[in-house]
């Protein structure tokens, strides 16, 4: 029996609503940033209130608005893009177990951005680079991973096999790249692990242009996508052009998986545990999944960057460390693992 099987009969009809259904995950997506937003250290939640209400003094105000207020924007963005984007992989390759991070895009993504600012190819000063380059290494992830998959790119398990050769040799070429420029470690570290500390108006400005744009046209990609799951004979049949489809889909994937990855780093099983979450909520029409994921991802991503301030908190506290941050993306990669082991091991009982 599930959640909403429980509810008495007229409130049931209305939540298997699609539209009430995205209005209350918007809600939560709402309660969640609020979350975000008063959990930071620095400014009391008190004084976060005085500042929305136009008060306060001018350092509340500064640490608010010009640093907590554009973190949690890019959290919520680079969320979305995520989830958006494990689910335009998943739906394109008909493969439950493809993900960002499984498919070599996200390895192959933090390898471009790593090397561009590492061997000096970009700074900080033109974050444009770093996402040209992330998406370069995202491609040239995601070509490996075809390449070695072949004929067996069908296989589920097969090409998760491959997908976790490629990530292991990327994130090698990855460590070669510091060991080159050592001195650098401390601002990659970020795209290595996944962290929303330190993100600016700069990276909003960058991002939701970029993110805006392919989400778009991931959205316009809905039909072909949902005729794709269905099987390539199935979409044939329906006048699809299977091969320039996919081709399109993958290219949204890429860019979104490498816009995501340029902001906050890799951010562990986001992209591939978010989707099946998606269409467990919304279905099988990706018109409605696809804004379905976005709304997910950000949300996971947000209430995992409040989470891990508070804990940042908490630990900070114990220890009686002056400054102790724990990167959001371990947060992610360690909750994400726990439940990937929970559904394998369900499926494996049920088989």
């Amino acid at each position: 029996m599930t959640l909403i099987e429980t509810v008495p009969g007229p409130a049931r009809r209305a939540l298997r609503a699609p539209g009430v259904r995205m209005a209350c995950l918007a809600l939560l997506v709402a309660a969640v940033a609020c979350a975000d937003l008063f959990a930071g250290r620095g400014v009391t939640p008190e004084g976060v209130r005085e500042v929305l209400l136009g008060g306060g003094d001018p350092t509340a105000e500064h640490i608010v608005l010009q640093l907590r207020l554009p973190r949690l924007l890019v959290a919520l963005v680079a969320g979305a893009c995520l989830g958006v984007a494990g689910l335009v992989l998943q739906s394109a390759l008909r493969n439950p177990l493809a993900g960002p991070e499984v498919t070599g895009v996200t390895p192959g993504a933090v390898l471009g951005a790593v090397a561009a600012t590492g061997l000096g190819l970009a700074g900080w000063e033109s974050p444009t680079a770093v996402v040209v380059a992330a998406c370069l290494g995202g491609f040239a992830g995601a070509g490996l991973l075809w390449l070695l998959a072949g004929r067996e790119a069908g296989d589920p398990e097969q090409t998760a096999v491959y997908g976790v050769l490629v990530s292991a040799v990327l994130a090698g070429l990855t460590a070669v790249v510091l060991l080159v420029a050592p001195g650098e470690l401390g601002s990659v570290v970020q795209w290595l692990i996944g962290s929303t500390e330190g993100r600016v108006w700069q990276h909003w400005n960058l991002l939701w242009p970029w993110a805006a744009f392919w989400g778009a046209a991931a959205w316009l990609l809905a039909g072909p996508l949902t005729l794709l799951r269905c099987g390539d004979e199935q979409a044939s049949a329906a006048g699809l052009a299977t091969g320039r489809g996919r081709g399109a889909a993958l290219v949204c994937a890429v860019a979104l998986t490498a816009g995501a990855v340029s902001a906050v780093g890799a951010l562990g099983f986001v992209g591939l545990l978010v989707p099946h979450l998606a269409l467990a909520v919304f279905g099988a029409d990706l018109r409605i999944t696809l804004p379905g994921a976005a709304l997910l991802g950000a949300t996971v991503v947000c209430g995992a960057d409040a989470a891990a301030q508070l804990l940042s908190r908490l630990l900070a506290t114990a220890l009686e460390a002056d400054r102790l941050t724990l990167p959001v993306g371990a947060l992610t990669t360690f909750v994400g693992a726990g439940l990937l082991m929970a559904v394998a091991r369900r499926r494996a009982d049920e088989r």
